[in-house]
């Protein structure tokens, strides 16, 4: 399956190492012109990040990950959102079309049919 956020495997590994490290805990989605389509490989990505509960994540460990972020290899851009720092518009707009980057079920995204659970996902139709 192509990558749909255009991230060559070692950036997306590469990511996914920072995210595990400083963010162990939380569900991240992509969105976004890399995920909708208008997007090209230096395109920035854009993250948001659903901790525990939908609960605010501690402002320590978004400036770490963030950190680790610009000192690493990836070499575009990467915005971190936290979900629960978010308006209700954004929230709407970001489940229109996302991609579970990490955590969660990845077979969901946001242009899929089916409303599911009480997370806002859409679980894809076979």
């Amino acid at each position: 399956m192509p990558d749909r956020m255009h991230l060559s495997g070692r950036h997306r590994r590469a990511l996914e190492a920072l995210l595990r490290e400083h963010l162990p805990d939380v569900e991240v989605w992509g969105y976004g012109s890399r995920v909708n389509g208008l997007g090209h490989e230096g395109s920035d990505l854009d993250l948001v990040l659903r901790g525990p509960g939908l609960e605010e994540i501690p402002a320590d460990r978004l400036w770490d990950f963030e950190e680790a972020v610009r000192e690493s290899t990836i070499p575009f851009l990467v915005e971190a959102r936290d979900w629960a720092r978010l308006p209700q518009r954004f929230h709407r707009a970001i489940e229109r079309e996302y991609v579970v980057v990490v955590g969660g079920d990845p077979a969901v995204s946001g242009d899929d049919v089916e409303q599911q659970g009480d997370r806002g996902a859409r679980k894809r139709e076979p």
